[in-house]
């Protein structure tokens, strides 16, 4: 089921009519604020192809890894206000992260010009084999007897691992050393290596080791389970009944793109969407399909960051600079 989940700016000072009628002219950079690897890129390198095609340019990925992807969101929301220059990123850099980081270097909710969402994330909580938890109702004694010793890994500070690792903290009543990486795809190398005991991983970034016996899955942290893990079951339902976290991703564009610049990266975004190619991939990735307009997104944003900051409150979230 595609879920219709953003907001057209107007151009101010900038040439957006003639920009309009001949974009694009030249390559389009996408710019990913998470390291190669881990599920925004895979995202990315499923959309970037068929963009190319449909725009008749190439759309060339740009890694800008770090701060929970801020770096990639004030490049963006930066750049040049002329459709050449468009971030992919999760709900963090999109608006959760102004719970978590004391001086954002860019307001998402007003230096960035939503175009669309594309999917939801839920994540898994995995632990390395050595972990003696085979359910969350294990884990969740084994952090209670040991309190300021478990640790887990995240994409950054603000990312979905990060805030389900802390929703999960808070309503199980333990504690746990939180260590933020430049994407979950490092974070799960440590794991892997055993310098870290768990994650809140997004299913993309697990399904691989889970499937390989290389950590095991608890459960996950959305509402429903995931096709793409059978067996696994919600927190929810395994230990902590009404615990849901879900994430996302979407993409954006500097503020005073123009909207018919807007208008024509969200209906391409959606028309890939669509296609039963692209729908099969993300699927057996274990991603829901978003779409819908630019308008929907900016109200997902507001929303996200006003239940992150919420979140951030209730579980004693400490912000980061």
């Amino acid at each position: 089921m595609i879920r219709m989940l953003a907001i057209g700016l107007a151009a101010a000072g900038f040439a957006a009519p003639a920009v309009a009628q001949s974009w694009p002219a030249k390559p389009v950079r996408m710019v990913i604020g998470f390291a190669a690897g881990g599920s925004v890129d895979l995202v990315g390198r499923i959309m970037a192809p068929r963009l190319s095609e449909m725009l008749a340019q190439p759309v060339i990925i740009e890694t800008r890894a770090g701060a929970g992807g801020n770096i990639a969101g004030e490049l963006v929301a930066r750049a040049l206000p002329d459709g050449y220059t468009i971030l992919l990123s999760s709900g963090g850099a999109l608006g959760g992260n102004l719970a978590i980081y004391t001086r954002m270097p860019y307001d998402p909710l007003k230096d960035l010009a939503p175009v669309g969402m594309l999917v939801y994330q839920g994540n898994v909580l995995i632990v390395n084999p050595s972990v003696p938890a085979k359910t969350v109702k294990d884990f969740i004694v084994l952090a209670r007897a040991r309190p300021g010793v478990l640790n887990y890994g995240s994409g950054g500070n603000g990312s979905s691992q990060h805030m389900s690792g802390e929703l999960f903290a808070s309503q199980a009543k333990v504690k746990m050393v939180h260590v933020p990486y430049k994407g979950g795809a490092p974070a799960m190398v440590d794991l892997l290596g055993g310098q870290v005991d768990l994650m809140f991983q997004t299913i993309p970034e697990a399904l691989q080791q889970v499937k390989a016996g290389k950590v095991r899955a608890l459960g996950v942290t959305g509402s429903r389970t995931s096709a793409a893990l059978p067996g696994v079951p919600t927190i929810a339902e395994a230990a902590l009944p009404g615990f849901e976290f879900e994430g996302w991703m979407g993409a954006a564009v500097p503020p005073a793109t123009p909207a018919a610049i807007i208008g024509r990266l969200n209906a391409e975004q959606n028309r890939i969407l669509g296609e039963k190619d692209t729908r099969a991939r993300l699927a057996e990735a274990g991603l829901d399909l978003a779409g819908g307009t630019a308008e929907q997104m900016a109200a997902m944003m507001k929303d996200q960051a006003a239940r992150m900051v919420r979140l951030a409150k209730d579980a004693g979230i400490r912000p980061v600079d």
